[in-house]
C-alpha cells in the first residue's frame, strides 16, 4: 500500500535519540495506528509494548531481534516483526524511511 486514505495524522512528532529518529503517528478509523518515520545512520535500541511490524521503505539496516544471536540485514522492500514487551537493536547503515504498524493481540 503506497498511501493511506481517511486517516488522522497527529501533528506532534515522535522524536528519539536527539532527533536522529523521528516519526508521525497515523490513526485509522478502526482504531489501529501506524507511524511513518526516518532514521539517520546510527545504533539504536527500542522497546515495544505492542507487537510491531516494521516495513523498510528505503534504506539499509541490521537488526538484532529478541532472543537472536546474529544480526539480520534488512533493506528497502523488506519487513520484520518484533514481539510485544521486548527490546530490539538496530544498526542503521543509510538514511532509512520506515512504516511501523502496531498490532494489538
Amino acid at each position: 500500500m503506497s498511501e493511506f486514505t481517511n486517516v488522522t495524522v497527529v501533528k506532534k512528532a515522535n522524536i528519539y535519540f536527539d532527533g536522529q529518529v523521528t516519526s508521525r503517528t497515523i490513526q485509522f478509523n478502526d482504531g489501529s495506528r501506524k507511524t511513518l518515520g526516518i532514521m539517520q545512520p546510527g545504533d539504536y535500541e527500542f522497546g515495544t509494548t505492542e507487537k510491531e511490524i516494521m516495513e523498510i521503505l528505503a534504506g539499509e539496516l541490521e537488526i538484532l531481534l529478541p532472543d537472536a544471536d546474529t544480526w539480520q540485514k534488512i533493506t528497502a522492500g523488506e519487513s520484520f516483526t518484533v514481539p510485544a514487551n521486548s527490546k530490539f537493536s538496530l544498526k542503521v547503515k543509510t538514511l532509512t524511511d520506515y512504516c511501523c504498524s502496531y498490532i494489538n493481540e
